[in-house]
């Protein structure tokens, strides 16, 4: 074989190697929010799914930021998008190396957490969410709220079941006024 029949071989191959791997970037993008860095709910469900089913002590959190929309229509998209990346980090934080957390689109996020110890601070979350924000030299109330599952308060460890429940939680602690009692 001349060195020409083998350049001709190695292309198609080197081609399929280059796709291959700006798929596998694609793919990894698509699997984390490009605003908050944080998982998407693609990236993040497989994995909450499986810590759900390995870890019998696994909290599934949602939060969802109160009056998001006001922030957006009176300060700015960009002011509405600072109290994203702000929330993304303070969740992210709080789980730190005892969970993983998820921005599951607008301004709702999701959370599993592992360690039951850590997972009794629930109220060092709600206080870290309820911060307020400075943007431009503007200070801005951001409050959240939280809802949570055991899932030992679960028949089968089911995500779509946490999710649920977590949701019922988290509607259920909008309801009270939280904003107002604080």
């Amino acid at each position: 074989m001349d060195t020409q029949t083998i350049a001709a071989a190695g292309l198609p191959a080197l081609g399929w190697a280059l796709h291959g791997g700006m798929l596998l970037r694609r793919l990894a993008t698509a699997r984390r929010d490009p605003l908050t860095g944080l998982h998407t709910r693609a990236g993040w469900t497989a994995r909450a799914e499986h810590l759900l089913i390995k870890n019998a002590n696994a909290v599934v959190l949602l939060v969802d930021l109160d009056d998001f929309k006001a922030i957006n229509d009176t300060h700015g998209h960009a002011a509405g998008d600072t109290a994203l990346t702000e929330t993304a980090r303070r969740l992210s934080d709080w789980c730190g190396r005892h969970g993983i957390a998820a921005r599951l689109g607008g301004d709702e996020f999701a959370a599993i957490v592992t360690d039951p110890g850590h997972t009794a601070g629930l109220f060092a979350l709600r206080v870290a969410l309820d911060q307020p924000v400075v943007h431009d030299g503007l200070t801005l109330p951001v409050s959240a709220s939280v809802g949570h599952c055991h899932r030992d308060h679960l028949p089968v460890p089911l995500l779509t079941d946490a999710l649920s429940a977590a949701d019922s939680s988290m509607y259920a602690d909008k309801g009270h006024g939280r904003r107002n009692t604080r």
